[in-house]
């Protein structure tokens, strides 16, 4: 179970205080609240998750305080309120190392929205500083992964591991399903015995009853020599047939006996031959369609699907993305010959962002090719494909309904953004914008003039 987000909230108002320990103290939080910047520089460690502070207090400022923070403890996010309205303010909040700041009075949800970003962001700085370190890995295998959804197919695995049934795996294309394959066969009474994989779908139609099933000399005009079949070679192992949807329907009927009797009868052979092996199938399609369209035997889709394993895609895996960007970045980096040895943040950041429709196996091939890019010692956003780059561009600011506010308060805000980049350059900022530098400042006068003042 994950220990709690800390939070120290610092507001020299009372009133402002309780609201923000009320507001915050859910979701398995410890918020606790000083009255005094000073007194807060005092509680300052590693192990909080979150500062949020007032601006204008006595004694040590918000700012100041922010300064403080970053000496001190630089992976800590700050939230910075101000009931000031001006973006100078905002500015030089940014400029001290504030990673946002909201105007009050805040509402709720904005306030939720914004913390669960910061303590997310904490999060994703700590785990990016963890695989730097090289923490040793979970598990021994290169099946990778500390999500839930990981947990419950390792937690799979181990319960059937010891067992002969047959396993069908299903998932999306590039998903790790030969891994699991592999996984599955490393961890059975099997292990030191086969494994055979072949790829339905690779291999003619033709060839596949002989490269499965085996034939005997002469069978036909290129079989100058018997072979045994796929089925036979990994006897006392595992055999491993990748895109079983794959399989022509003409030798379905063949396979369902194979699957049933444990026995194979090679191409011109009048005899049969037993075997013994588990036997694992994956898949990319849907067979019940499959089945429903005629297109694979219904019966086969039953001796196949005695355990089913579902892997998730890689988007639904969290943070698992950064341990197998990780993982691969170690390996393409030691092949490389280069000392590569970290994910900057901002790369840590697209990769998590990004929804990986080719999943691992996309991944993988991002992260040869920034390995053989790269030109520091880490890998920086500039290694990265345009498509992951145009991917986090092309997100709204807002897709999740927990912060709804209004286009005004979204604009200005962006306003504020562009700002801060350009080192408070109106004139620029204006530019950047499409604005002349009066429409900037009217902007700009006209929100100030709705905040309320403290």
């Amino acid at each position: 179970m994950s220990p709690p987000d800390r939070i120290l909230v610092v507001d020299d108002d009372r009133a402002m205080g309780d609201f923000l320990v009320e507001t915050l103290g859910g979701a398995g939080r410890e918020v606790r609240h000083v009255s005094r910047a000073d007194a807060a520089v005092g509680e300052l460690s590693v192990e909080l998750d979150l500062v949020v502070t007032d601006l204008r207090m006595p004694g040590i400022d918000g700012l100041e305080l922010c300064r403080r923070v970053v000496e001190r403890v630089p992976d800590v996010p700050v939230i910075v309120l101000t009931a000031f309205g001006d973006y100078e303010a905002a500015v030089a909040a940014i400029r001290a190392g504030a990673y946002d700041f909201l105007s009050k009075p805040v509402k709720r949800d904005v306030l939720e929205h914004a913390v669960t970003r910061a303590v997310d962001h904490r999060r994703l700085r700590r785990e990016v500083k963890r695989l730097a370190a090289g923490a040793p890995r979970a598990r021994p295998g290169d099946l990778l992964g500390e999500s839930a959804a990981m947990g419950r197919v390792h937690a799979l695995l181990a319960r059937i591991a010891d067992s002969d049934s047959t396993v069908l795996v299903t998932g999306e294309s590039g998903t790790g399903k030969e891994l699991v394959a592999r996984e599955l066969h490393a961890q059975s009474p099997r292990a030191a015995r086969p494994f055979v994989a072949i790829n339905c779908a690779a291999v003619p139609a033709t060839l596949l009853e002989s490269e499965l099933f085996g034939h005997e000399r002469g069978a036909f005009t290129d079989a100058k020599t018997a072979r045994a079949g796929l089925f036979v070679e990994a006897h006392g192992g595992t055999i491993f047939l990748d895109e079983i949807g794959e399989m022509p329907l003409a030798l379905q009927p063949k396979l369902l006996r194979t699957l049933q009797d444990r026995v194979v009868r090679p191409v011109g052979a009048n005899k049969e031959v037993p075997f013994d092996a588990r036997i694992v199938a994956a898949t990319n399609r849907d067979l019940e369609t499959a089945v429903e369209e005629g297109r694979f035997r219904e019966d086969l889709f039953f001796r196949l699907d005695v355990i089913g394993v579902p892997l998730p895609p890689l988007r639904a895996r969290g943070n698992d993305v950064l341990h197998l960007a990780a993982h691969f970045l170690a390996r393409y980096a030691q092949r490389a010959g280069k000392p590569i040895g970290a994910l900057t943040t901002a790369v840590a950041k697209h990769l998590v962002a990004y929804d990986w429709p080719g999943n691992v196996r996309e991944l993988e091939n991002v992260i040869e090719r920034a390995v053989a890019l790269a030109a520091h010692d880490e890998l920086t956003v500039e290694d990265l494909p345009e498509k992951l780059l145009r991917s986090a561009r092309a997100r709204p600011a807002t897709l999740d309904g927990s912060e709804l506010v209004t286009l005004e308060e979204m604009e200005h805000r962006y306003i504020l953004r562009v700002l801060e980049a350009l080192g408070g350059n109106r004139a620029l900022a204006a530019k950047t914008l499409g604005l002349d530098r009066t429409t900037l400042w009217r902007k700009l006068e006209r929100r100030a003039s709705k905040s309320p003042k403290s």
